[in-house]
């Protein structure tokens, strides 16, 4: 019974980490945001999309959770893209700096997309969205300004 108890704390611990997991915004095998669908946030939600519904867009690999997704990304993936290339936008706004994302953490502001750090951080959960929804204009008006330095580090 022990034996089944800590299997299933391994468990619900593992799956934890795995979805406070950051990402880079395109990993090493040229994969963007982790297989998530940039269009599937506009409705909401974080969906991991599949290999079977993908197109490359600037070097990297897109996947979507249908084949009309795609479609729609491909008429306009300016619209879609998350802002700072996929990084942390208030890691851009406040640190100056390209942090990695938890695809899972998002918000739409004005019609785009923009992604967040959320996971550890100092032994404690750090999620940068709090931050950012409490001063979201000012929050985003630094990360644009501080954009053209970043991207260039």
């Amino acid at each position: 019974m022990k034996t089944i108890k800590l299997v299933l704390v391994l468990v619900a611990i593992a799956i934890s980490s795995i979805s406070m997991a950051q990402i880079a915004p395109v990993d090493d095998n040229g994969l963007a945001i982790g297989g998530y669908d940039v269009v599937a946030y506009f409705s909401g939600k974080a969906k991991k999309g599949s290999m079977s519904h993908s197109t490359n867009y600037n070097g990297a690999t897109y996947y979507f959770t249908s084949q009309a997704n795609r479609d729609t990304f491909k008429k306009s993936p300016q619209k879609y893209l998350p802002q700072f290339d996929g990084y942390c936008a208030w890691g851009v706004a406040e640190k100056a700096s390209k942090i990695p994302t938890n695809p899972e953490t998002f918000d739409i502001v004005d019609g785009k997309l923009y992604l967040f750090f959320n996971g550890p951080f100092d032994g404690k959960t750090f999620n940068t969205l709090e931050p950012w929804k409490a001063e979201t204009g000012r929050l985003q008006e630094a990360a644009h300004q501080n954009w053209e330095k970043v991207s260039k580090s």
